[in-house]
């Protein structure tokens, strides 16, 4: 009777895991976004998440970098003022992520942060291949991938590729600049 009733309990968490996942997007991109087409990329961005606010998905993954990861935190923090049911996670590699980063950079980082629904670190140290861990991470929970892909190599590309072959739907807001 006891394994019945953990099967059955282990059933009802990987149900509650799928349906999470179905409903979750994640975001990938590169850390510098071309300025001058900076406003164009984010009326994309909120555009994107809109529609998918309007197909009921409510849970929005980051992984805490510069450039897109921000910019697509700062938007669903924004957007959850006219969604409320939405929810932002931070996905983080590690705690020492900002090393090396500017102060207002760090600051912007810390209020996203303290602001999101959810924090969690893949790792508690820095580790040669954390990002990669965060980033298969984030895949692996989502059932979209929302990036800005300009170039075929590097870790954003890396991300997409690894969600193409998990099947995820992938937008790439880039493409249509």
């Amino acid at each position: 009777i006891d394994i019945i009733r953990l099967n059955s309990e282990l059933l009802v968490c990987w149900a509650v895991k799928k349906s999470m996942q179905i409903k979750t997007a994640c975001f990938t991109g590169h850390r510098t976004l071309p300025e001058e087409n900076l406003p164009e990329i984010a009326e994309r961005l909120e555009n994107a998440l809109i529609a998918l606010i309007e197909q009921e998905y409510c849970y929005f993954s980051a992984g805490g970098a510069l450039g897109f990861d921000t910019l697509a935190a700062q938007t669903v923090l924004r957007l959850r003022e006219r969604y409320p049911q939405i929810r932002l996670i931070l996905m983080l590699p590690c705690r020492s992520q900002t090393r090396g980063w500017s102060q207002a950079d760090i600051d912007i980082y810390e209020e996203i942060k303290r602001r999101a629904d959810k924090v969690t670190y893949t790792s508690e140290n820095y580790f040669r291949g954390c990002m990669q861990k965060r980033n298969r991470h984030l895949v692996d929970n989502s059932s979209i991938c929302i990036c800005y892909l300009t170039k075929p190599t590097g870790g954003t590309a890396y991300t997409v590729n690894y969600a193409r072959r998990c099947s995820l739907q992938i937008f790439n807001i880039a493409q249509s600049q």
